[in-house]
């Protein structure tokens, strides 16, 4: 893969470092840390360049260039000076990565990784209590603002065996450097699909056959809900949780139990707490 031939590999050196053109990395098509980057190579995403710090040569750098090599992929050495203006989120690791555009996916997407795992989805109600786990789960995004939760929840949906990520186009992050990161690589095997209407892809999800939940702190405690089978669970905003159509339009709601003082807990980690409990759910 890649746009590049073998030809093109260049090495820069310090003094030829001021060659890079800082703008044209800076868009939502970087990637920046060793496993980030490594991960991106590996599931097959299109790199355009790759910026190494100079002087590096461990295990990971090496592993990169291999992978840059394979891939007919530009690589630059550039030094600590470059990499730190070139930099989005500051912790570039020492290597930072510019993509071809393209990074969100499709609800087809969704679905053809569950064909992949051999989980499509069912519209009629099985009796075979095993093929209860052979059905879709999907991670819905109500207005998730904060970038590290974003991505942190796409690391949790990959984790957990979610299929897919659906994120809203309005008052709401994006994929961005700080998501990729944060996701720690997830974002290129889990699709995230971003929509203009959260509620008619609700809408088409329930057609194909998905149960819809909402987290909310007055639903059913998740220990007695039913979240097997094909299932949406909604997250909401980090301050205001749920919108009120949008909970509305779900099957039901459903709580995680308090035993402290703080009433709710983060985005991300409520999300991680109902996710393992839908595998719990799907594999007990």
């Amino acid at each position: 893969m890649g746009n590049f031939k073998k030809n093109n590999y260049r090495d820069k050196s310090r003094d030829n470092s001021q060659e890079v053109n800082t703008e044209e990395v800076q868009n939502n098509g970087q990637i920046e840390g060793r496993n980030p980057v490594i991960e991106a190579f590996r599931a097959g995403v299109t790199i355009d360049k790759v910026f190494i710090l100079e002087g590096c040569r461990d295990g990971a750098i090496n592993t990169i260039l291999r992978e840059a090599k394979k891939n007919n992929t530009i690589y630059y050495f550039v030094n600590k000076e470059r990499l730190n203006e070139l930099s989005l989120t500051g912790h570039h690791q020492g290597v930072i990565a510019k993509c071809a555009e393209g990074t969100y996916g499709t609800l087809d997407d969704i679905f053809a990784k569950a064909e992949e795992k051999g989980e499509p989805p069912f519209v009629f109600i099985l009796e075979d209590a095993k093929r209860k786990e052979q059905q879709p789960f999907i991670v819905i995004l109500d207005e998730i603002e904060d970038p590290h939760n974003l991505g942190a929840i796409i690391r949790t949906a990959n984790v957990s065996g979610a299929h897919g990520v659906i994120i809203e186009k309005r008052h709401a992050a994006g994929i961005t450097p700080v998501v990729a990161k944060t996701s720690a690589g997830a974002i290129n095997f889990t699709p995230v699909v971003k929509v203009t209407n959260i509620n008619r892809t609700i809408e088409e999800l329930k057609e194909k056959g998905l149960w819809i939940a909402c987290a909310d702190m007055d639903g059913e405690n998740m220990y007695t809900a039913n979240l097997s089978g094909a299932i949406g669970i909604v997250i909401g905003n980090e301050g205001s949780g749920v919108s009120k159509l949008v909970r509305k339009n779900c099957d039901f709601t459903v709580s995680i139990p308090v035993r402290g003082e703080i009433e709710s807990l983060n985005a991300s980690v409520a999300a991680g707490v109902l996710a393992y409990e839908v595998v719990r759910a799907r594999t007990m």
